[in-house]
């Protein structure tokens, strides 16, 4: 049985194929057409994951789009009603665009469909809706590792709900209860990633990587106006402080009133004021998460908790939650924001609407380390890398980690592109920058020269999980890179004078300081022999010469670009920055000898995010 998940139309549409349950491809538009959080119908997307299944349009049994577009039609409305004659400006612009594409989705998806696939819209199977949760609660639990667990999800908001609780059980999934907008923990933190000059629903993780920078000095402030947290979990935003529901902006001057100041200037250096604003909201978030969990395990006496939805890919506080011990593990959908929607939509299809049985294996999940997307054989690099008049060796299969662990010793910067594109925002060891994480000056080089970015914005480490307790509090597994962990005490350095601000980035904290953040926190990938063998090799030639067991792992992108995805947009990034070699598949490739090559790469960030 082929079901063919969709998301689309909001931002990062996505597409996933399941046959008889088990994940053959998923993949983000953004890669393919190269247009970061590219929100239009997943043509490229879906192309892929049909062509990886070798699947046509009459092999299909069910094509499911991960939300309801009346329901969210509904809330539009009434929220517009609510607030009249407020809100009449954004009124204007919305509501042309649903009464002329959203609200016929359903025949904008069969069109776009029966044209993709070159066939007559009566060819094509049945077009499903999931409820928006219901594709994050699916996304979270049927490919988790657990028979029975609980299933929380949060994010800014669907049709209606901005927080769902759910529980698992074998093949079924039960709704136990829900927040509605507007009151949304994934809102409020939106609101904060504005009013601090990110961009809302891409800007969040800067957001959190600012936050150790700052003091939680506001946090009484925020619970005292924005918010009332009660004792289970349930929360309700005052909004007189917020403009979302009815303006163009997140926040209004009744919150910039509360704060001192009008929001920062995006492109301005942040001020100790907007790293203790950052601190404060983050502290704030992962206590709401914190008492929803409490409650949730006490509903349900699960003893594992799944996460999805966007706020799920706050890692900081996913690792407050484990830590807390309210369950005994816990498990995050790599995809947790709105792309995994498809993946899940396509979940819930299968079980709830096909009535088929879960496939469960204790202790293993299904994302097979989330790459399911596409893989270029060598023969397709070499033939592209002589079409674009590249230089390169090809180097021996069983001498190629030896190689590039030599170069990373030497502080060299490595392109590294192999196996199956990562789905999901994060690189994972098949398309990324790596580098040794041993050099103090290796953070600034990567965050000024390779990705053009903020200075302040921490690396992550990727480690052998055989090693991962000798340099971090963990003891499991982390291999989506969602969980923060404490750097082990045993490497840690103590600087010689305190600092404050970003002055702290020039300190060394630890044996490992270009993926120590000033907390002495670390964004940690444990990686596996079994689900990425090719990183998991060179991991360990880079500690059999160095004695180290880590690797500094960044996306293989500058600032604004989405992950590269095929060899020609990984070789056009590589020559775009000062990378010093790339490797894809065996073939190596020096920057030093590239001479008049076929490429026009334009050099530093593509646009400002």
């Amino acid at each position: 049985m082929n079901i063919l998940g969709i998301s689309a139309y909001y931002h990062d549409s996505a597409a996933a194929l399941l046959r008889s349950g088990r994940i053959i491809a998923a993949a983000q538009e953004e890669r393919f057409t190269r247009k970061k959080h590219d929100e239009r119908f997943p043509r490229n997307a879906i192309q892929y994951c049909l062509a990886e299944a070798n699947v046509g349009v009459h092999e299909l049994d069910s094509i499911v789009f991960y939300d309801k577009p009346i329901l969210k039609f509904e809330r539009l409305l009434d929220t517009y009603l609510s607030y009249a004659p407020r809100g009449f400006r954004s009124f204007v612009m919305a509501v042309p665009v649903w009464l002329k594409e959203k609200l016929y989705l359903k025949r904008t998806l069969r069109q776009e469909l029966a044209g993709l696939l070159s066939c007559k819209e009566s060819e094509l199977p049945p077009i499903l809706f999931a409820e928006h949760h219901e594709s994050h609660a699916a996304s979270a639990f049927y490919p988790s590792p657990y028979e029975t667990a609980a299933v929380l999800c949060l994010d800014g908001v669907g049709e209606w709900a901005t927080t769902s609780a759910w529980l698992g059980r074998g093949s079924e999934l039960t709704p136990l209860w829900q927040i509605d907008f507007p009151h949304s923990l994934g809102l409020l933190y939106s609101a904060f990633t504005y009013y601090l000059g990110f961009k809302v629903n891409s800007g969040e993780y800067k957001l959190m990587g600012l936050a150790p920078y700052g003091k939680p000095i506001y946090t009484q402030l925020i619970w005292d106006n924005l918010i009332d947290l009660k004792e289970d979990g349930s929360f309700r935003l005052n909004l007189d402080y917020f403009d979302y529901c009815a303006g163009l902006r997140m926040t209004n001057q009744k919150f910039s009133d509360l704060f001192g100041g009008p929001p920062r200037d995006p492109e301005s250096v942040p001020t100790q004021r907007d790293m203790d604003l950052a601190a404060s909201i983050q502290v704030v978030t992962e206590d709401i998460i914190l008492k929803l969990a409490r409650q949730l395990q006490k509903d349900t006496g699960a003893e594992f908790l799944c996460l999805a939805g966007g706020v799920a890919l706050n890692c900081v506080a996913n690792g407050r939650l484990l830590r807390e011990n309210i369950f005994k593990d816990i498990w995050i959908q790599p995809a947790a924001g709105d792309a995994g929607g498809a993946l899940g939509a396509a979940y819930a299809v299968y079980h709830t609407y096909r009535k088929q049985d879960r496939m469960y294996v204790p202790g293993v999940d299904q994302m097979q380390g989330s790459l399911l997307g596409p893989r270029y054989e060598q023969a397709e690099i070499v033939a592209k890398l002589d079409e674009l008049g590249a230089h390169y060796t090809v180097v021996e299969p069983d001498q190629l980690s030896d190689t590039v662990a030599d170069l990373l010793a030497r502080e060299k910067v490595v392109g590294w592109f192999q196996n199956r594109m990562e789905f999901g925002p994060r690189a994972l060891g098949a398309r990324s920058i790596i580098a040794d994480p041993r050099s103090s000056a290796m953070q600034s080089q990567l965050n000024l020269k390779i990705k053009f970015r903020e200075s302040f914005r921490p690396f992550a480490p990727a480690v052998r999980e055989e090693a991962v307790g000798r340099y971090f509090h963990l003891d499991r597994p982390s291999p989506y890179m969602l969980l923060v962990a404490q750097v082990h005490e045993d490497i840690q350095a103590r600087p010689d004078q305190p600092l404050h601000g970003l002055a702290q980035l020039h300190q060394v904290r630890s044996t490992i300081p270009a993926v120590t953040h000033v907390d002495y926190s670390a964004r940690v990938q444990t990686v596996s022999k079994s689900s990425n063998p090719e990183f998991h090799r060179l991991l360990s030639a880079f500690e059999r010469k160095t004695g180290c067991s880590v690797l500094v792992n960044t996306s293989f992108n500058v600032r604004g670009e989405p992950i590269v995805c095929t060899p020609e947009d990984a070789f056009r990034c590589f020559m775009g920055t000062d990378m010093d070699y790339l490797v894809l598949g065996n073939v190596l490739l020096s920057k030093g000898a590239q001479k008049d090559v076929k490429i026009a790469a334009r050099k530093g960030a593509l646009a400002l995010d």
